[in-house]
């Protein structure tokens, strides 16, 4: 844990007391911090109250004692409307913030130049973050990941001047965290995302902008016409930046040749890495990941050396794009992860023949999004709700099977699988209508493909 020292003796008020949120409480309190937090959630204020966590309706509070108020991320802070807590904190005129803001001023407080790492973007940060987070341990340092990956922020162990900490940072994280400045930030990709919550495609890539301009190091994904304005503007006002691209060669950054990582400075190219015959990083979207996960490693002091053996080693994270097992030339891969159209589209451009189990609770738009992928469908296997729309969305183009569930679908597609290929759950589908998430649709997957005949599981 890291005590939040830096608001100790003030009174604070705290909303939403979920995972992150009821860590973050604790923080406050082991930093002492008097702590007024709340939830609409009855069991959530039971729960912190069981943890020794003052609750009370911050309706009927004074507002005016209030040094700040932490709001937990998943809590609109503007859009589609201020929360009601937002609402009377700004009439108070009471700083609203989140729990990677506390991060960032305990940062400054104990070793402010100590290595920090942060990542944002649309897509792939999870990925990112995990490759960083791996090659810095690989190669021997203190490691602390944590942020929107999953582990809560402040549970981590505090910020030293020789402990690395990698922080995954969500758009709503980011506009609770006012004054984040990592050693290395990396911006990967813009594209619209959370419109929902910040109004404006314009609103949303100025929230994700402010963590690399604060950055001593920006990295920067071009691929895409904001985040080279992004670039732009940071080179523009002095800042230092590492482009990256797994679309374009570079004059000056890290960009992708085939499956080479390739790194052009002022005295010349050299080539980083071969991906070629990586298992887990495969497809374009991965080169660019490599390539931000390099740039950052750079930043922080690593060597080319200890970079390549951490990249060699990364096992990829489960339930997205990760080879679970093998059968002569047959690769099993679960991406349950991938939920909609847009998130299986990488998994779908990453093997040349694909017997791919598809289906669930249908996302709006369904599949016709993926029809670019469909020459490399050999077949498709249709589970759940959806398998009905989506077999009338292939129609002739794609030979497929209404398997209902994910046990026939696997055991299917192991049989018809034949020469080099993957049999691939990219499900493009929510999970709820017969799992409770994709975790468990996953590891359901991953059950079933264990007991086939024949099987070398990879994990």
């Amino acid at each position: 844990m890291i005590p939040v020292t830096s608001l100790a003796g003030r009174k604070v008020a705290l909303f939403g007391l979920g995972g992150s949120g009821l860590a973050t409480a604790r923080a406050l309190v082991a930093g002492g911090a008097e702590v007024t937090a709340w939830d609409d959630n009855p069991q959530s204020v039971a729960k912190a109250a069981e943890a020794d966590i003052g609750t009370a309706d911050l309706r009927g509070a004074d507002w005016s004692a209030f040094q700040a108020l932490v709001l937990s991320p998943g809590v609109p802070l503007t859009h589609p409307e201020p929360h009601w807590t937002v609402t009377l904190a700004r009439a108070a005129h009471v700083e609203v913030i989140g729990d990677v803001e506390l991060f960032a001023r305990e940062r400054r407080l104990l070793a402010p130049k100590a290595p920090l790492i942060a990542i944002t973007g649309t897509n792939g940060k999870s990925t990112t973050t995990a490759l960083i987070a791996h090659i810095l341990k690989t190669s021997g340092r203190d490691t602390q990941l944590g942020g929107n990956i999953g582990t809560a922020v402040l549970t981590l162990d505090p910020p030293a001047a020789d402990r690395f900490h990698v922080v995954e940072c969500s758009s709503y994280q980011i506009d609770l965290a006012p004054s984040l400045d990592p050693s290395a930030g990396i911006l990967l990709n813009l594209t619209p995302d959370h419109i929902d919550r910040h109004g404006t495609m314009e609103n949303y890539a100025a929230i994700k902008e402010r963590l690399v301009a604060q950055s001593d190091v920006a990295i920067v994904g071009v691929d895409d016409a904001w985040c080279r304005a992004v670039a732009e503007r940071i080179a523009a006002s002095g800042g230092r930046v590492v482009r990256i691209s797994k679309d374009s060669v570079l004059a000056d950054g890290l960009y992708a040749d085939g499956t080479r990582i390739l790194s052009s400075t002022a005295a010349g190219i050299e080539e980083v890495v071969d991906l070629g015959s990586h298992r887990v990083l495969r497809g374009r979207h991965n080169q660019q990941n490599a390539a931000a996960a390099i740039a950052a490693c750079r930043a922080v002091g690593l060597t080319r050396d200890e970079i390549v053996a951490g990249i060699a080693s990364f096992p990829g994270l489960r339930h997205r794009m990760q080879p679970v097992a093998r059968r002569g030339g047959i690769v099993f891969v679960n991406d349950s992860k991938a939920t909609n159209a847009d998130a299986a589209a990488p998994a779908l451009s990453s093997f040349e023949r694909i017997y791919w189990i598809a289906g669930g609770k249908a996302k709006e738009g369904g599949i016709a999004s993926l029809s670019a992928f469909y020459p490399r469908l050999v077949k498709a296997y249709l589970i759940g709700e959806a398998a009905a729309g989506f077999a009338a969305t292939l129609g002739d183009a794609v030979a497929h099977a209404e398997c209902g569930t994910l046990a026939a679908a696997v055991t299917l597609a192991a049989s018809d699988a034949a020469g080099e290929a993957a049999v691939l759950l990219s499900p493009a589908c929510a999970s709820f209508d017969q799992y409770r998430n994709f975790e468990e649709r996953g590891d359901a997957f991953v059950a079933h493909v264990a007991a086939l005949d024949g099987i070398e599981m990879l994990i």
